[in-house]
C-alpha cells in the first residue's frame, strides 16, 4: 500500500482510476505561496501555545522555507498519488526534517487549511486585478483627455442620436470599472477574516491562538463561526462575479472597438503590435485582440454558475464537491487580469480618424434634437417642435438632403420660429457645448471631467 498519511483506516490501496479522478494537485499547486504562508504561521502559534518546541517550529519554518525556494525555482515534484498541494508539502517537509513535519497538523484539518489557502489566494488575485484595473482606467484617461475634441456619432439601438465628445464617451467606461474596482475591493474586505483553528468544521481543543495565526496571515481577525469557516465558498463567487462584470464591460467596449474599427465605420485605426493578419488574404488587419476579449465572457461567466451550481444544496459542512471550486476562480481570475492588461495596450495604441467621424456626423440627421431644442427655446412647446423636426427630417431626406444644405429662408419654410441664430445652433459642435448640464457631453465638462476622474482614480489603493 502506498503510505499516505491518512491510510490507517483503510486495507485496500486507492484504485488508479480513484487516484486520477479526486487528484487536485493539478490545480491547487497554485496554492502553494499560501499554502506555505499558512502553515508557517500555524507552526509559530502552536510554538507559542506550547503545542511545539522551540526547536520543533525552527524545524518546520526552516524546511518549509527549502520547500518554497524548490518550488519556486521548478525543482519541486508535486505527486497526484497524493491528493492536493496541502498532502504534498506536509509529507514532502516530513521526509525533509522527520518527527516535527508530523506534528505540524496538530490543531488543523485539510478543511481549515484549503480555506484559509484559498481566501489567502483570492485576496492576493484580487489585489493584482485591482492594479490592472487601474492601469487600465488610467490609458482610458489618457485617451479621453486627448479626444476630448473629437466629436462622434453617440448612438441608441446602432442609429445616430446625438454628437458627442468621444472623451465623453470613454469616461463612461472609467465610470463602470471604477464601480467594478469598488466591488472588488469590497470583495476583498468581506473574505479578509482567517478560517484557520476552525479543523474540521468543529474546532479544536486544542489551547490555540486563532487571532493570532489570523494576525500573522494578515486577515482582520478568525472567522466567527467553525462550521462557516471552512463550509462556504461565498467569497470565491463573489469574485467570480467581479470578475464577470468587469469582463463584461470590457466585452461591450471591444465591441466598440470592433465595430468602429470596421470599414462601413472606420472611426479608428489601431496599433499594428495588437492586430492579426489572415493566412489567405494580404489586406487584412484584424481586431482579434477585441474578439478574444468579447469571447473570453462567456468562460467567465460560466465559471461563476459552475460555483453557484456547485454550492446550491451542499449541506453543512464541508464535502468535496467543494474541491471544484478554485479551478472557476482561478481561471476567471486569470483572464480578467490577461484582458484588462492586454486591453490597456490596445487603447493606449488607438487612433481616432477625424476625417471618417467628420463624413459620418454629417449623416442621419444626428442633430435633429437640438433643432427641437431650439424651437422650444424660441417657445414652441415640445411635442409641437419635436413633430415640425420630424416632418423636416422626412422632407429633407426624401429629397437626399440635411440641414447643412438649408439657408435660414429654407428653415422657416417648415416654422416661423426659426430665426438667424439656428444655423450655428445646429453644427455637431454646437450640439455638444450646449450639453452643459452636470455631466453632460460639453467639451469644458469634459476637461474637468477629465481631470476629477484621474484623481479619483489616482487616489484608489490597488
Amino acid at each position: 500500500m502506498k503510505d499516505k498519511p491518512w491510510s490507517g483506516r483503510f486495507s485496500q490501496e486507492t484504485d488508479l482510476l480513484v487516484e486520477g479522478f479526486t487528484e487536485s494537485v493539478s490545480i491547487d499547486s497554485r496554492l502553494s505561496t499560501q499554502d506555505i504562508d499558512g502553515s508557517m504561521a500555524h507552526a509559530r502559534m502552536l510554538r507559542e501555545a506550547g503545542l511545539l518546541s522551540e526547536h520543533e517550529a525552527e524545524a518546520i519554518i526552516t524546511g518549509l522555507e527549502g520547500i518554497r525556494k524548490d518550488i519556486e525555482e521548478g525543482s519541486f515534484r508535486f505527486d497526484p498519488s497524493l491528493e492536493d498541494v496541502h498532502m504534498n508539502i506536509e509529507v514532502e517537509l516530513t521526509k525533509r526534517i522527520g518527527e516535527p513535519g508530523k506534528k505540524l497538523h496538530t490543531a488543523r484539518s485539510r478543511n481549515d487549511q484549503v480555506a484559509t489557502d484559498f481566501r489567502l489566494y483570492v485576496r492576493e488575485r484580487l489585489h493584482e486585478v485591482r492594479g490592472s484595473l487601474k492601469t487600465f482606467m488610467l490609458c482610458l484617461i489618457d485617451k479621453a483627455q486627448m479626444n476630448v475634441d473629437t466629436i462622434i456619432p453617440g448612438m441608441t439601438h446602432l442609429q445616430h442620436a446625438q454628437p458627442v465628445s468621444l472623451g465623453h464617451h470613454l469616461l463612461a467606461y472609467v465610470e463602470m470599472f471604477m464601480r467594478d474596482f469598488d466591488r472588488l475591493q469590497d470583495a476583498a474586505r468581506r473574505l479578509n477574516l482567517c478560517p484557520l483553528g476552525s479543523a474540521a468544521f468543529a474546532g479544536t481543543p486544542h489551547a490555540i491562538d486563532r487571532d493570532m495565526t489570523a494576525g500573522e496571515l494578515g486577515f482582520d481577525g478568525p472567522c466567527r463561526n467553525s462550521i462557516d469557516g471552512v463550509s462556504d465558498r461565498d467569497f470565491a463567487i463573489e469574485a467570480a462575479f467581479g470578475a464577470s462584470l468587469v469582463m463584461m464591460h470590457l466585452s461591450r467596449l471591444a465591441e466598440e472597438v470592433v465595430i468602429w474599427n470596421s470599414k462601413p465605420y472606420s472611426f479608428i485605426e489601431l496599433p499594428d503590435a495588437f492586430c492579426t493578419g489572415s493566412s489567405i488574404m494580404p489586406q487584412k488587419k484584424n481586431p482579434d485582440v477585441a474578439e478574444l476579449v468579447r469571447g473570453k465572457v462567456g468562460s467567465v461567466y460560466g465559471n461563476l454558475i459552475a460555483l453557484l451550481t456547485m454550492m446550491k444544496a451542499l449541506p453543512l459542512a464541508y464535502n468535496r464537491d467543494m474541491q471544484e471550486d478554485k479551478k472557476p476562480v482561478i481561471e476567471s481570475l486569470d483572464t480578467v487580469k490577461s484582458s484588462l492588461d492586454v486591453m490597456a495596450g490596445l487603447v493606449s495604441g488607438i487612433e481616432a480618424n477625424k476625417d471618417a467621424i467628420g463624413r459620418s456626423l454629417k449623416e442621419g440627421f444626428i442633430t435633429a434634437t437640438d433643432v427641437a431644442d431650439y424651437l422650444a427655446e424660441k417657445g414652441v412647446p415640445f411635442r409641437e417642435a419635436h413633430r415640425i423636426t420630424g416632418g423636416m427630417v422626412s422632407s429633407l431626406a426624401a429629397q437626399g438632403k440635411t440641414f447643412s444644405d438649408l439657408d435660414i429662408e429654407g428653415f422657416r419654410k417648415f416654422s416661423d420660429a426659426f430665426g438667424p441664430d439656428v444655423l450655428s445652433a445646429v453644427t455637431p459642435e454646437s450640439s455638444v457645448d450646449r450639453r452643459r448640464s452636470f455631466g453632460g457631453t460639453a467639451r469644458d465638462n469634459v476637461r474637468s471631467m477629465v481631470e476629477e476622474a484621474r484623481k479619483r482614480v489616482e487616489s484608489l489603493e490597488a
